[in-house]
């Protein structure tokens, strides 16, 4: 009879934990492949950040985590996608302060909403851009550049990866500040827009220290000030546009991880602390702040959502202010 007994308990318990398991979505959590869609191509802050998480998740994890590039339209095509995607976690954007933040107040309409469509993750890092110019342009400091534009309104030119980007907005925002007229050129990421301005085809741009800091190095551009509040520790001789003259000028550009919105909040807990997780690894701090002046923030998903808020905002205000338009 006890052994009955004993194997009835067994078997309630069995059962109790398998429907507990059921009904938790992150019990199970990854069964099958993940995709990270990246909005720009391969090449650049975005693209690697998702390319090295996607790694260590997937060696963590057991399961496929595959980086997915869909660029165009300023980041527009491939956040609808996500936007439209099953809500389990499975398909997650690697979005970043254009597409999240800035979008929604530069363009007229979008095909998705922001803060409706999406679930936040977490604010993973930041990194400031730097102004660089193609050493053909006869200027060696901020305020040289200032003169020169000034004498030749509406001849030079920035390149950025596209409208609605921190390297526009980066350039929009110095138009207005130092009151010059440069042209602006979209490209569709971040790659052939510093390929072109180390070829001499566009005369400066607005890109992040992570990916620029190589071509300035090899004598190939120059950088003229950082957009942030402070100097970058990788690069310490660069200053601040603060410093450089050019006064109330910020900028510090950030990346951060997003489900379709009605992704279980276990699943996106699950997904957090694993993103949490991969940031404190020692390779991954050499490769990302040693390496390529980032900050890292692993923030946690209410943290993102208020950080968007203040974001959204405050770039409706410089796009009115400056009068930024999507090119």
């Amino acid at each position: 009879m006890n052994r009955i007994r004993g194997a009835l308990v067994a078997l309630v318990v069995a059962t109790t934990a398998f429907a507990a398991a059921a009904q938790d979505p992150a019990a199970q959590f990854p069964s099958r492949p993940i995709r990270i869609v990246v909005p720009f191509p391969p090449g650049g802050v975005t693209d690697r950040l998702a390319r090295v998480i996607a790694q260590k998740m997937q060696e963590n994890w057991g399961q496929p985590v595959v980086a997915e590039n869909r660029p165009g339209a300023s980041g527009m095509i491939a956040a609808e996608a996500v936007a439209k995607s099953p809500p389990d976690g499975y398909t997650l954007m690697m979005g970043h302060i254009g597409t999240h933040a800035i979008n929604v107040s530069l363009f007229d309409k979008l095909p998705y909403d922001p803060v409706r469509d999406f679930a936040p993750i977490s604010l993973l890092v930041s990194v400031p851009n730097v102004l660089l110019l193609h050493p053909s342009v006869p200027a060696g400091s901020v305020q040289e550049l200032i003169v020169l534009a000034k004498q030749r309104p509406g001849t030079l030119n920035f390149a950025s990866p596209g409208s609605g980007t921190s390297g526009h907005m980066s350039g929009e925002l110095f138009k207005s500040l130092a009151g010059v007229d440069i042209v602006h050129v979209p490209y569709k990421g971040p790659g052939p827009a510093l390929q072109d301005v180390v070829a001499g085809q566009v005369n400066m741009l607005f890109d992040t220290v992570a990916s620029s800091m190589p071509q300035v190095r090899a004598g190939k551009l120059k950088g003229l000030a950082v957009t942030a509040r402070e100097r970058t520790p990788i690069a310490p001789e660069i200053p601040t546009m603060e410093e450089a003259g050019v006064r109330g000028y910020e900028i510090a550009p950030w990346f951060a991880a997003y489900a379709p919105a009605g992704t279980p909040a276990p699943v996106i807990g699950k997904l957090q602390s694993e993103m949490a997780r991969i940031l404190l690894l020692p390779d991954v701090r050499a490769a990302f702040v040693d390496q390529q002046g980032m900050t890292l923030i692993g923030s946690t998903p209410g943290e993102l959502s208020a950080h968007m808020q203040r974001e959204i905002a405050k770039w409706a205000t410089v796009v009115k202010a400056t009068g930024a338009r999507a090119d």
